[in-house]
């Protein structure tokens, strides 16, 4: 039986609170008071999230570049310090292992953020690609708490949040998919300007022992700029409108990065990396589109996409009644004849043919 985990947060959510739902073995706040309130407050002002599940990995050594180079899809050897990258973790077979973003810290040191989900896969495959490289790998994620603020506010907050200082990089010099390195009382922060909700913000790392202390900061801050807690299901349509991805959904072994719309992460060009000989997906392999619909009714992950003749093109992985848009979204795998923007198709929802629309993703960018 797996043991049920919680966060350093988990205190600050009860008492503010917050439903929890089972994430990947975590007890997560799910929703503090309303869905619909902390997604628009994250399009509107602010939220702050407890993302403490996922999993942290540090790689250091003489051969830390090469190494994450071979391990990994992308070219993370090309980093400069202080950026980070989106990529990929790959099986022999080309299927997807996990998604992650990688932080070069300096020449020789980089830092690895997976799924909380995929901890033991992750770690079991990044060291089983070390061998003959001067190279240590070490799973630090129980040291650490990550918390996210997320939102058009989300730059103002922090630099009005008390004890954060000794930041490395002015906050205007700090671009999306980068870090710096700051203090928070007094102790070490790592500011990362990344996410997953489509909002400009940051990602706090910190020891898990400093956590309580940052998050009352930060809300303290926040809360004339109309700073929210959001829980999992606001973060859920949020990535879903920005058309990010979610391993188990729109991710996992058997699908092939072209698939999932992800051929830019890979550096087909490396002379190696694990998995590159399995890389390409099968010709006629179902691809992953955006689908728009009218109405109030969403197709969900798992509802059948058809043509007019109920002619089965595919399968929902992810759909919602868009909080932003106000109408339905979904995601979904579709056979590729069928996979150009404009093609009128049909959401199978509960023996119900929704008419739907292939459109490009994402459905909703920020204003710059």
């Amino acid at each position: 039986m797996t043991e049920t985990r919680y966060t350093p947060l988990r205190a600050r959510h009860e008492a503010l609170g917050a439903s929890f739902t089972d994430f990947g073995g975590w007890q997560m706040p799910v929703r503090y008071t309303s869905d619909l309130a902390e997604h628009h407050a994250v399009r509107q002002a602010a939220g702050i999230f407890d993302i403490s599940h996922m999993a942290e990995f540090t790689v250091r050594g003489a051969d830390a570049a090469a190494y994450l180079d071979y391990a990994l899809a992308g070219r993370l050897s090309a980093m400069t310090v202080g950026k980070a990258k989106y990529s990929l973790l790959l099986t022999d077979g080309g299927g997807i292992v996990d998604d992650v973003i990688v932080y070069r810290l300096a020449d020789d040191d980089f830092l690895i953020i997976s799924n909380a989900g995929n901890r033991d896969a992750v770690r079991e495959a990044l060291a089983a690609r070390t061998e003959g490289m001067d190279v240590d790998v070490v799973d630090v994620s129980d040291a650490y708490a990550l918390i996210a603020v997320q939102g058009p506010a989300a730059e103002r907050i922090l630099t009005e949040t008390a004890g954060i200082d000794e930041i490395s990089v002015p906050w205007p010099a700090q671009k999306y998919y980068s870090s710096a390195s700051a203090t928070f009382a007094g102790k070490p922060l790592l500011l990362a300007r990344t996410g997953y909700t489509g909002e400009d913000g940051f990602e706090l790392l910190v020891a898990a022992a400093d956590a309580e202390a940052l998050w009352d900061a930060v809300l303290a801050a926040g809360e004339k700029h109309g700073i929210v807690p959001a829980g999992l299901a606001a973060r859920d349509t949020l990535r879903l409108e920005a058309g990010m991805p979610l391993y188990g959904h729109e991710l996992s072994r058997e699908i092939r990065p072209a698939q999932a719309g992800l051929g830019r992460v890979v550096a087909v060009d490396k002379e190696r990396f694990v998995g590159k000989d399995a890389v390409a997906p099968a010709e006629g392999a179902r691809v992953l589109v955006g689908l728009a619909a009218e109405g109030r009714r969403a197709g969900r992950a798992g509802y059948a996409v058809v043509d007019a003749d109920g002619t089965a093109l595919g399968e929902i992985t992810s759909g919602a009644l868009s909080p932003t848009l106000g109408h339905p979204i979904a995601m979904a795998f579709i056979d590729p004849s069928s996979a150009q923007e404009g093609t009128a198709v049909f959401l199978d929802v509960r023996g119900t043919r929704i008419p739907a629309t292939v459109t490009a993703l994402p459905f909703y960018r920020r204003k710059k």
